[in-house]
């Protein structure tokens, strides 16, 4: 996701696991070393650092292959590349297929931005089983996350406390309120990150993974990029568009918006995929057990929301669910279709007073695991976004906002609003209105948009193709629900996407699977 706005577009591990650390390799390097000719000493991976969530060291996939890891290093600031380096966490997965059908690797980067992605192939590792056959599924932290020097801010406790604030101010001291409570967390991540927190831009993770293609030993980039990956997937064709091999975008970023003409597309997003599962509780044969029409249902929980800023409700102790929690759970249970069912049992409790559901879907949101832990993902995620968004939005901007936020979604549109405010105090200055990602001269690439995207809605992916140029961009349609299509197990999206990898076989520009 391309705005720094409070719902991030990120893999959904987090939530089906809740539902069912240091800076790494910074020093001087070799300074006059070529880090193209590194070797990778592949090993096998570790548990989870904290600042990637955490947990147990993932499990070979279903046909036995096992999971390797390694760190690539890689120059701390590219424009000094024979200064300091950083290191980057890799993962792989070896081609299970035979080897002179062997493609290369296949890198994968799954959005946020500040989404771990040596955390998150594993988990969706058995979905690309097709893909495997041919290449290495590769992925990888970006600089900032997880293990590759990540950006650090607040402590847990005071994390807990940053995502129980009151997000939608509604007079002067609680906007004063939120503005220094936002302040002081960026001043934190100054503070903690300082070395890091210029060097992490867009552009600089695509420079890592040209560094990364050549040390794989991969003449071009083949590439899998889903939500905020999707954006850094065009920076880097932009920026090499000669390396660009196969490559699939799914969910796509619009890349000629501003923050605010994304945050209010993303208002406009998450109002759409709230329909959708109003409508498809009340279209079923058995009671939607939260309300009897559409309209119903939103109006309960618009009447949930405004009793929780004045009562929050008990959630997992020793938190409350607050108003805050409530919608950021509410908004994760919309990235897809088959979290629907724990959104309705999630309100269901909300409204008999027990807020627990709704908690961990925020948890998941926010990157707490059930230990109280958080990610790097939220530091990551600002750090990120406001080094790469040149805009700086006033408070008396966003009042005056409100009123077209609000009538994108009464529910989302003003926390989508006030997230605007979010990089106003960063210490490092935006780079650009928004990313260049005109590529021309690269191999084609697979636009996918689905009309149902809450986060990054589907006129994205039309205007990334226009963006990528004449050519470049090839635009396929699904008429579904849910962040991205692949992952829907959707047979045409599939068959499109593996057919384009495998074989090189692209679908006609327009096509539409549903």
């Amino acid at each position: 996701m391309a705005n720094s706005s409070r719902l991030r577009a990120v893999a959904l591990t987090t939530t089906a696991v809740l539902l069912s650390a240091v800076l790494a390799g910074c020093g001087d390097g070799a300074k006059d070393e070529d880090l193209t000719a590194q070797k990778l000493d592949w090993k096998d991976c570790p548990a989870p650092s904290e600042a990637e969530g955490g947990g147990s060291a993932p499990s070979p996939l279903p046909n036995g292959t096992k999971w390797q890891c390694a760190t690539m290093r890689a120059p701390l600031d590219w424009s000094r590349p024979k200064g300091d380096t950083i290191g980057i966490a890799l993962i792989r997965a070896e081609a299970s297929g035979p080897a002179n059908k062997r493609i290369g690797s296949l890198v994968f980067n799954f959005g946020g931005p500040g989404g771990s992605g040596v955390t998150t192939l594993p988990a969706f590792g058995a979905d690309y089983g097709a893909l495997h056959t041919r290449y290495d599924l590769v992925s990888f932290d970006p600089r900032g996350v997880g293990r590759s020097a990540p950006v650090e801010c607040e402590s847990d406790a005071q994390l807990d406390e940053y995502f129980q604030q009151d997000a939608t101010p509604e007079d002067g001291a609680e906007r004063t309120q939120l503005l220094e409570r936002t302040k002081r967390f960026n001043a934190a991540c100054e503070k903690n990150s300082e070395k890091i927190l210029p060097h992490v831009r867009t552009t600089d993770a695509a420079r890592d993974m040209d560094l990364m293609r050549q040390v794989l030993g991969d003449r071009k980039l083949h590439y899998f990029g889903i939500s905020y990956g999707t954006e850094l997937g065009g920076v880097y064709a932009h920026l090499f568009p000669k390396n660009v091999g196969r490559a699939v975008f799914d969910a796509v970023v619009d890349p000629t918006q501003t923050p605010e003409q994304s945050a209010l597309g993303q208002a406009k997003g998450f109002q759409l995929a709230l329909d959708n599962f109003a409508k498809d509780c009340t279209s079923k044969t058995t009671d939607c057990p939260i309300g009897d029409t559409e309209q119903e249902v939103k109006d309960r929980i618009a009447k949930l929301l405004a009793d929780l800023e004045k009562k929050p409700i008990p959630g997992i102790f020793p938190r409350e669910l607050t108003q805050t929690a409530a919608t950021s759970g509410i908004a994760q249970s919309l990235y897809s279709k088959d979290f629907w069912e724990y959104l309705t049992e999630g309100l269901e409790e909300a409204y008999e007073g027990d807020g627990k559901i709704l908690m961990l879907l925020s948890d998941s949101m926010n990157g707490r695991n059930e230990n109280g832990e958080y990610s790097n993902l939220t530091a990551a995620n600002l750090a990120i976004n406001c080094s790469d968004e040149k805009p700086r939005y006033t408070t008396d901007h966003v009042l005056q906002k409100l009123p077209e936020f609000r009538a994108a979604s009464p529910l989302f549109g003003e926390y989508l609003a006030w997230g605007m405010v979010s990089c106003t105090d960063w210490a490092v200055p935006g780079a650009a209105d928004h990313p260049d990602v005109s590529a021309p001269g690269a191999a084609p690439v697979l636009v996918i948009g689905n009309t149902g995207d809450p986060a990054t809605p589907y006129e994205g992916a039309r205007k990334m193709v226009g963006a990528l140029g004449k050519g470049v961009g090839i635009e396929l349609t699904y008429k579904g629900q849910g962040h991205g299509a692949y992952d829907s197990k959707n047979k045409c999206v599939q068959g499109a996407v593996n057919g384009y990898l495998l074989d090189g076989k692209l679908p006609r520009g327009g096509t539409v699977c549903s």
